[in-house]
């Protein structure tokens, strides 16, 4: 009788990434990090949440680092449809700012973590091994965030009183879109997006797109340039 004296041991399962951000800078530098440096396979790009979607179905990656916002259905959209599409793909929710109603809607739509772009590939990194081990995952700005917030109800941001897609349709608003434009990306009618408009500034207590964006810039949901 022979004996095999190899001990065959298992090849290591490389974990699957999808990157998907408008900034080509951006998207392609975390690409290339992940995949030369830490040694991920990245399996594609996208820098439409239409487009990750459709990437998302065909290879089914392990994660997909989606940038919250992104042109057409946006961030949430895209993460909220992965997720529930898609069983066995995690969603790592990347963002230029560590906001917290932003990471509350992200996690209800089905992300598994929470990171700023601002943080080191080190961090990008262990989020990724976390999620994989069906953990969630919350960025160290974050959590520094959430661990200092004073729970005094002056404190609490407005934007937590609009709906899951008031806040879409919001944000869309300070960055420019048209009714039309949101109506097609959201999949509804432009009278709904108007319709969503007017509960926007009746909830917030405001009367123009102009006092919605500063409202917007002064509780941290965008940049001073919203056009950023």
């Amino acid at each position: 009788m022979l004996l095999c004296s190899t001990i065959c041991v298992p090849a290591r399962h490389v974990p699957t990434l999808l990157i998907a951000d408008d900034h080509d800078l951006v998207r392609e530098s975390i690409s290339r990090m992940l995949r030369d440096v830490y040694g991920y396979d990245v399996v594609g790009e996208e820098n439409f949440g239409e487009q990750a979607i459709k990437s998302a179905k065909k290879p089914n990656p392990d994660v997909v680092l989606m940038d919250v916002k992104m042109p057409g259905i946006g961030g949430l959209e895209a993460t909220k449809t992965i997720t529930q599409a898609c069983d066995n793909t995690k969603v790592i929710a990347l963002t230029g700012m560590a906001n917290q109603l932003f990471a509350k809607q992200l996690i209800q739509a089905g992300a598994s973590a929470y990171v700023t772009k601002e943080a080191d590939f080190d961090e990008i990194v262990t989020a990724i091994e976390v999620v994989l081990e069906g953990k969630k995952y919350l960025s160290s700005a974050l959590a520094q965030q959430l661990a200092l917030r004073d729970s005094r109800s002056e404190n609490t941001s407005p934007f937590e009183q609009l709906s899951e897609r008031e806040l879409q349709t919001a944000m869309k608003i300070v960055e420019g879109e048209k009714a039309i434009s949101i109506a097609k990306s959201l999949s509804v009618s432009p009278k709904t997006i108007n319709s969503y408009r007017y509960r926007i500034f009746s909830k917030l207590n405001i009367s123009s797109d102009v006092e919605l964006t500063l409202l917007a810039v002064k509780h941290n949901l965008i940049e001073g340039d919203p056009s950023i």
